[in-house]
């Protein structure tokens, strides 16, 4: 029962962290917008490099907090943010995920993953 209160806990926190991040940079991304000559095609490559970021910085938390296995806890953190965006676009919007959409997507688990792993080797040191 402690183990599993464990990865919970980590993976919340490991969420939280994708979430601050996404919006704190939403933020800075439409003020960017919004106040100078920026079009949004010239930012969408740092937008998805921000996005891998934000995955990578909230599987490392993950792992970090849950202390083991982390590929299982990056993966999980990855995996249940797939879900709540999916959910997000299909209930809220109508919308199913495209092939590029999906793609992105299994590459942030992936991403999510490679810093639950790091994040577990970096907290026993």
């Amino acid at each position: 029962m402690e183990e599993s209160k464990n990865v919970g806990s980590a993976v919340l926190y490991g969420l939280i962290a994708i979430f601050t991040l996404f919006i704190t940079s939403s933020i800075i991304f439409s003020m960017l917008l919004r106040f100078t000559s920026l079009q949004e095609g010239s930012l969408q490559y740092i937008i998805t490099a921000v996005s891998f970021i934000a995955l990578f910085a909230g599987g490392f938390i993950s792992g970090g907090k849950g202390k083991q296995k982390g590929w299982f806890l990056g993966g999980l953190t990855g995996l249940i943010y797939f879900l709540i965006v999916f959910l997000f676009s299909f209930l809220g919007l109508d919308q199913l995920f495209t092939f590029e959409q999906f793609i992105y997507h299994v590459c942030y688990t992936l991403i999510a993953m490679m810093g639950g792993i790091l994040g577990v080797n970096l907290s026993k040191s």
